[in-house]
């Protein structure tokens, strides 16, 4: 039974998140802790996460769209795989063991941080493109499943990776990421609803507070675009790794 103040507290928590996620991805890491602290049973909580995120996501992805930084159809090929690649994630999370996955990815995590960090491909400036669309397609796919698999640090994955391998300027990888990010919550939602995990109520209060979240962020990173991004990329990185490693041997 969730206690009446939850409903209030995680909405309030949502608008954080969502403004975080808007921008950087991550949000997970503040929003997973807090609904543990509520009581929520963790797979009703990763379950719930998703349904948030979603709606706060989809906020974001359409303020992008609006101003032209998302082309759908010539990532329409990503969208399925990510689609695809998400739903495969979140079957296998219910048979394999994550506890080897949790010492790798704060490696991965503390890569994408000194990517950003270092690299001069990380501004708005679009430089050339190292793969095309189709070919960045498979990479979207398996970073699609690692997010219905495990999910920590997906949208630096997809930024850092859009950067590097697509030629985007930093504002725009972070608007692709942010459609990617909403087909991964697409497929999440539908696979744990069918499975009973979700908690409806919650999830569509915390749901009203992600998509004021963001709205705010999304507005927040084009107006400022990379001065914003790029130090919010690093600092949810980093927070991530320090997350992750604390939990793993601390288990």
């Amino acid at each position: 039974m969730i206690e009446t103040w939850v409903y209030p507290a995680l909405t309030a928590v949502a608008v954080l998140t969502g403004f975080v996620d808007a921008i950087a991805g991550g949000g997970g890491l503040i929003m997973m802790p807090a609904l543990l602290f509520a009581g929520v049973p963790p797979i009703n909580a990763l379950a719930t996460n998703k349904l948030q995120s979603m709606f706060g996501t989809s906020v974001a992805c359409f303020n992008y769209a609006r101003k032209g930084l998302v082309d759908w159809r010539a990532n329409m090929l990503t969208i399925i795989l990510v689609f695809a690649g998400a739903s495969a994630g979140v079957i296998a999370v219910q048979a394999i063991n994550t506890k080897a996955l949790a010492l790798v990815i704060p490696l991965l995590l503390m890569a994408v941080a000194l990517y950003v960090l270092v690299s001069p491909r990380m501004s708005d400036e679009d430089a050339h493109q190292r793969i095309s669309a189709r070919g960045y397609s498979p990479v979207g796919a398996a970073i699609g499943a690692y997010d219905g698999f495990f999910g920590p640090g997906t949208g630096s994955f997809f930024t850092a990776t859009l950067v590097g391998l697509r030629g985007f300027g930093l504002t725009r990888a972070t608007a692709l990421t942010k459609l990617f990010n909403l087909t991964s919550n697409i497929a999440s939602v539908l696979f744990f609803a069918v499975g009973g995990k979700m908690f409806w109520l919650l999830g569509l209060c915390m749901a009203a507070g992600a998509m004021a979240g963001g709205w705010i962020g999304s507005h927040s990173a084009m107006k400022f675009g990379a001065r914003l991004i790029r130090p919010l990329l690093v600092a949810l990185s980093l927070g991530l790794t320090a997350r992750l490693l604390w939990g793993y041997f601390a288990a």
